[in-house]
């Protein structure tokens, strides 16, 4: 990005994938031009964040140290290392949302987004079921027309969207044995295609495991070598979803789409993690994975909207403040103001 953007928002991560999609969520949300900077931590601040150090400016390189000297009005960061920069970005006087907890109390930001399940409250704090990310119906829509030979498989189309163990999600190769043949008991009863798509938490032992019970009874794709990654094409085609109980980000996505979810062994689950899958099954917007394979109706889960609505005043507030006087680019006018804004 460059020092002298004019765009109103930055969106700053560490370039995992998890954090990165989720900051972009929310700031795609807004329809706001934004400027993306993927943070190079640096000895001995990367182990510290995000407290502050002496000499943070230098905690991320040369590229920090430059939108420090013009910081834009609103930050947007996901993750610890990330919470460091729009601290830092916040004590230069941009207004700064934290997706994630920066396990510091939480008034050294403006806004702070967690999941609902991490039980975390504040003034600032505005909660999620789940985790943030970009499915919507245009989104489904774009992946459908990008991918329009996954639309012509015979269906019901079947999707297994494989994590991997935690320690909060210890499900092993047995759970992983029954998870496949009931999948395999609904592709007889029901026809169709199954796909199976890990990801890079699912292990190597799994993932041998996968391809060795499925052979040719399925399309699967667990890595690089099995050609370009269809995730985002088969969740957009998908008749049925099933996703192994491990995963918020897995939950998440599926739970955003139109298609029924059903969640693998939940059984295996404790902690955080039990709380979100709980709150899937209750709401009736997912189902316990069992010989039963019969669509409902559902409303799909749409928190990133929810969350960059909750927002938005607070958001146009900051640029309209920002904004000169003789500004024509039109943001200021979008402005709307609201006692009632986060935070």
């Amino acid at each position: 990005m460059s020092a002298a953007s004019s765009a109103p928002v930055l969106v700053v991560h560490d370039g995992t994938s998890g954090n990165r999609r989720q900051a972009l969520a929310l700031a795609e949300a807004w329809a706001l031009p934004f400027d993306e900077l993927v943070l190079r931590p640096r000895v001995p601040w990367r182990w510290a964040a995000p407290r502050v150090l002496p000499g943070s400016r230098a905690a991320f390189g040369e590229d920090f140290a430059a939108v420090l000297e013009t910081p834009p009005v609103i930050a947007v960061g996901c993750g610890r290392q990330a919470a460091l920069a729009t601290r830092l970005l916040r004590q230069r006087g941009s207004k700064v949302v934290q997706i994630l907890h920066p396990r510091l109390p939480t008034p050294h930001w403006d806004a702070v987004v967690l999941p609902a399940h991490d039980g975390v409250q504040g003034g600032n704090v505005l909660t999620l079921d789940g985790s943030l990310n970009p499915i919507d119906d245009a989104w489904l829509e774009q992946k459908r027309a990008a991918h329009p030979m996954l639309g012509e498989a015979p269906g019901p189309v079947t999707a297994l969207l494989v994590g991997g163990p935690t320690d909060d999600s210890d499900w092993d190769r047995h759970a992983l044995d029954g998870i496949l043949e009931l999948l395999l008991r609904w592709r007889q009863r029901d026809g169709g295609t199954l796909w199976v798509i890990g990801s890079r938490r699912t292990p190597s032992a799994m993932r041998r495991q996968i391809k060795q019970a499925l052979g040719d009874r399925a399309q699967v794709w667990m890595g690089d070598a099995d050609g370009p990654n269809p995730y985002a094409g088969v969740i957009a085609w998908a008749d049925r979803l099933v996703v192994t109980p491990d995963s918020a980000n897995l939950i998440s996505e599926a739970a955003a789409t139109r298609a029924p979810l059903w969640i693998a062994v939940p059984r295996y689950n404790r902690g955080r993690i039990r709380h979100l899958v709980a709150k899937a099954i209750d709401s009736g917007r997912a189902r316990s994975l069992g010989p039963e394979g019969t669509p409902w109706p559902i409303e799909p889960w749409r928190e990133s909207a929810r969350v960059a609505e909750r927002l938005r005043p607070w958001v146009m507030e900051a640029i309209a403040a920002r904004q000169p006087v003789d500004d024509d680019s039109g943001i200021a006018d979008k402005a709307t103001r609201s006692a009632d804004a986060v935070p």
